[in-house]
């Protein structure tokens, strides 16, 4: 188990929204959060991730866009 920061979370949040066109609620985003901040190495060339939760208002979405 791993921890990322709070920015590394709002990160892959903006990072999936305008790359990727998803809208991942925070806690559905950390995976994303840790291998985006290098917390976790993939061991091999390609790795996989479970992104979850499009739970989000629109103000918390737009005050995460905008941060």
């Amino acid at each position: 188990m791993e921890t990322v920061s709070e920015d590394a979370i709002l990160e892959a949040v903006q990072f999936l929204f305008y790359r990727m066109k998803l809208v991942v609620e925070p806690s559905g985003a950390l995976g994303m959060a840790a291998l985006l901040s290098r917390v976790v190495q993939p061991k091999g060339p390609a790795a996989g991730v479970i992104i979850s939760g499009g739970n989000i208002d629109a103000a918390t979405m737009t005050m995460i866009l905008n941060a």
